[in-house]
């Protein structure tokens, strides 16, 4: 990858589609860059292709007939004369082989270099390149291990045991085996299901930390041999391994972890050479223990609420950076400005253990006002198929603190308007009002085993509500009290007092 030279970058083509689409070419068109548009049968009025300067059809609906035809995506940029193509996430976006091609035709991959992509794409090879560099890895098994060696390792390991995919990632190919009995069955069904996504069946183990939270790091490197981290974002709120709401920062962090946490971060980009947008994904164990999981060579879903708290446009920097200049920051962010959350809205019955929902959105109207930002793709009148991801769009709410973050997603939810296709909103709002996620008090287990449209947590009382909430504000000032510890007294902030005040009526 060239360093130090400037690169000249006029029009992208996005090789993806719906929301992040939509999202590309806005930060392109506040740059000045041109961009195209690649679209399938069924996404001929979708707003990526309304939006975009230039737009070309590419394929029937099926993915591998459109949005995964590396062939087709790339003669359509150089044939329009695109000098660069950003992948977005999912689809192309860590495919090594797609950037390598992209690369040897002479155009600009928006994201890291191949041989990156490749490294920390293959689980296996990510722990080893990282471990080399110091950071802490889950216990587990090497790669190339039969069913039977499989099954031996778990019982050295000791239950519970996650039987994960070694490509791919989003959750397939994955499984939580407690007990010894089930894992030749889980084994079996996770290489079927990472065969069928991934094209790869080979799968490894690793430790199940019981009670961990998802807490991952955002890195930027640029070509000049800057590398930095720009905070944490709490992803634990998830179903089948998949995620549902994530915040910056996280209730869970104080000072030091964010530190030490952040370094390790770095540390294990620079393993890989690393250059643009990527994500360092962890877990973190109720005593503050945490581990390199794996790194996401791309723009995360829940990149919104690292740019409300940094105020840093992620994609503009990745603009930046893929033409050779530094990033506009090269200093780790160690201290957020306020509090962001991001509800991912699904087309899905949450009442029907949240299997997806088709057809025409007859109406959607989406929430405004201070501290809400809606990504979407999706208009009235447009019709969500069984071919591609079932979100509708991302609502994300900032606030000065998590408490305000959340009042403003509970308003922000209530406004939100969906007809003619099912929605996850009723789970969300159901989610904001539970005690113990307002006190910030979950984990990764926290939405199946105790959160449920059937079977959630009690409708709290107003007086449980607000405790939970001081609570939550309590936790809050303790770390700010933490982080300010050389600040002399005076200059402390006591906008929180009121509230401690009243948390000690409370609990007399």
């Amino acid at each position: 990858m060239p360093t130090g030279r400037l690169i000249n970058m006029q029009k992208i083509l996005i090789a993806n589609r719906g929301e992040i689409a939509v999202r590309i070419i806005r930060a392109c068109r506040d740059l000045g860059l041109a961009t195209v548009a690649v679209y399938s049968d069924v996404d001929r009025k979708a707003l990526h292709v309304r939006y975009a300067d230039e737009a070309v059809h590419i394929g029937t609906p099926p993915p591998r007939e459109s949005y995964l035809r590396m062939d087709k995506i790339i003669e359509v940029a150089k044939r329009t004369g695109s000098d660069a193509i950003h992948p977005g996430y999912g689809f192309l976006a860590e495919n090594a082989v797609f950037a390598q091609q992209v690369t040897d035709e002479g155009l600009i991959f928006i994201g890291p270099s191949p041989k990156a992509i490749a490294t920390m794409g293959d689980k296996q090879a990510a722990r080893q390149a990282v471990k080399s560099n110091g950071v802490p890895l889950i216990p587990g098994t090497e790669p190339g291990l039969s069913d039977e060696e499989l099954i031996a390792a778990a019982h050295k390991i000791g239950f519970p045991v996650m039987v994960k995919a070694a490509a791919g990632g989003g959750g397939k190919g994955m499984r939580a085996v407690y007990k010894a009995e089930e894992l030749a069955s889980a084994i079996g069904n996770a290489h079927r299901e990472a065969e069928s996504a991934f094209g790869n069946g080979e799968l490894y183990l690793e430790k199940l930390l019981v009670g961990a939270r998802h807490i991952e790091f955002q890195i930027l490197a640029d070509m000049h041999g800057n590398t930095i981290h720009l905070g944490e974002r709490e992803c634990s709120i998830q179903r089948r391994n998949q995620k549902l709401v994530e915040e910056a920062p996280s209730p869970f962090m104080d000072p030091d972890l964010r530190r030490r946490m952040g370094d390790m971060a770095i540390a294990a980009a620079k393993a890989v050479d690393y250059v643009n947008a990527g994500t360092i994904e962890c877990l973190v164990d109720k005593d503050k223990n945490f581990y390199f999981m794996e790194m996401n060579t791309r723009l995360q879903v829940e990149h919104p609420v690292t740019e409300l708290v940094t105020g840093i446009d992620l994609v503009k920097e990745q603009l930046r950076i893929a033409r050779g200049r530094r990033m506009s920051i090269t200093e780790s962010v160690q201290n957020p400005n306020g509090w962001a959350l991001e509800c991912r809205i699904n087309a899905e019955d949450p009442y029907q253990n949240f299997i997806p929902s088709t057809g025409t959105v007859t109406t959607m109207n989406t929430p405004k006002g201070p501290g809400v930002r809606v990504d979407s793709g999706i208009y009235s009148g447009f019709e969500i198929t069984p071919y591609y991801d079932s979100m509708i769009a991302k609502l994300i709410t900032l606030g000065d603190n998590r408490q305000e973050a959340l009042l403003r997603m509970k308003r922000a939810l209530s406004e939100f308007v969906i007809m003619g296709v099912k929605h996850n909103i009723p789970f969300h709002l159901n989610l904001m009002n539970s005690v113990s996620f307002i006190a910030g008090q979950f984990d990764t287990r926290f939405v199946e085993d105790r959160f449920s449209m059937t079977t959630y947590e009690h409708q709290p009382t107003e007086m449980e509500l607000e405790t939970a909430a001081i609570a939550a504000t309590l936790y809050a000032h303790r770390q700010r009290q933490l982080a300010a510890q050389v600040v002399a007294p005076a200059t402390r902030d006591t906008s929180n007092w009121k509230w401690l005040a009243r948390w000690e009526r409370l609990n007399k």
